[in-house]
């Protein structure tokens, strides 16, 4: 039984390669002949030992875990990729295919014990809270301040232009709908947005898909600075391997909090193990600190609280920079500023 599971999973992941791209994959097989197909843009190295709890309980329970990026995620479910469960950080992509009719209903006493702000109509279900956060390359800012505002950083990247040319990476939110989102949220939140990105601009910034690549690089030390990835990813590589070479920094004016959602999509056939795999999500969510679990819960630390923590909210608001009017105006701006010729 396992291995006809087996091939059926290879099958599928192979049709499902050729729609869109696909980042990782991994099938873990249980004792029946139940699968509960998962696409997420979390990775493996994060992600992986919620999975293992999870069919720690479920043990006939087959895995087929699939990563892409939020925008292929958000492109496979609008178009009936057969997947049981979405679990995405682009909040305002998961909230759209919520609003669109594309997400099944789910309740239960876990979900009905999340904040009114981590839920949306039994639709979507938040189980992290994430702040945005600056990785610095230790070498590279020997004998530098370490900012821990945007006027700060702002000033630094001002006064030493040759030493952070080339060397200053962050998203390419055309292409990242992680990346889009924060940088939608901190222009609407902040008015040292556009500056910080004029001044980046100057520097010929590296632009990339994703924070694990961008952590890599400072860790490597091909770049200076990485600016708002995840800090769940920047703490969990920190603790693998950075041997010391990477700071983590929250921004004291002004931090991104995302929330990292989970819905069951329209078109899933084992409706019954995702909505118990959103429970466990819920239920870890729900704990009183991070303890050993590589992604964060939902509460805010100390250490969040005293740097201005407030996850963005689950809501309408969330869909008013996906109007292709918006999103038009929102790029150009942003490529007028960061991408200077």
């Amino acid at each position: 039984m396992r291995l006809a599971c087996l091939a059926v999973a290879l099958s599928l992941f192979a049709a499902l390669a050729a729609a869109f791209e696909i980042e990782d994959h991994r099938f873990y097989p249980g004792t029946g002949p139940q699968v509960l197909k998962i696409i997420s843009t979390a990775d493996l190295e994060v992600f992986e030992p919620y999975l293992l709890a999870f069919q720690a309980q479920r043990p006939e329970l087959s895995i087929d875990y699939t990563v892409a990026s939020s925008a292929a995620l958000y492109g496979a479910i609008r178009n009936g990729a057969p997947f049981d469960l979405a679990l995405s950080s682009a909040m305002d992509l998961q909230f759209r295919l919520a609003n669109d009719g594309f997400a099944l209903p789910h309740a239960s006493d876990r979900t009905d014990a999340l904040p009114d702000w981590a839920r949306w109509r039994d639709l979507i279900f938040a189980f992290t809270a994430e702040p945005a956060v600056v990785v610095l390359s230790a070498d590279r800012f020997a004998g530098l301040d370490v900012p821990a505002t945007r006027q700060e950083l702002i000033s630094l990247l001002r006064a030493y232009p040759d030493r952070f040319q080339g060397a200053v990476g962050t998203y390419d939110i055309r292409d990242s709908g992680l990346g889009y989102l924060f940088a939608t949220q901190e222009a609407r939140s902040t008015d040292a947005f556009w500056r910080l990105s004029e001044v980046m601009g100057r520097l010929a910034p590296r632009l990339y898909c994703c924070s694990g690549q961008m952590i890599d690089d400072v860790a490597a030390g091909r770049l200076a600075l990485a600016y708002n990835v995840l800090g769940s990813y920047a703490v969990e590589r920190m603790a693998r391997a950075s041997g010391g070479r990477v700071k983590i920094v929250q921004m004291q004016d002004f931090s991104n909090v995302i929330l990292r959602t989970a819905l069951v999509p329209r078109q899933a056939e084992n409706t019954g193990a995702a909505g118990a795999m959103i429970d466990k999500l819920a239920d870890l969510g729900l704990r009183d600190g991070p303890g050993t679990w590589p992604l964060p819960p939902l509460r805010p630390s100390a250490d969040d609280a005293g740097g201005g923590f407030g996850p963005i909210r689950l809501g309408p608001a969330l869909m008013v920079f996906l109007d292709p009017l918006n999103r038009r105006d929102f790029l150009g701006e942003w490529e007028n500023a960061m991408v200077q010729r």
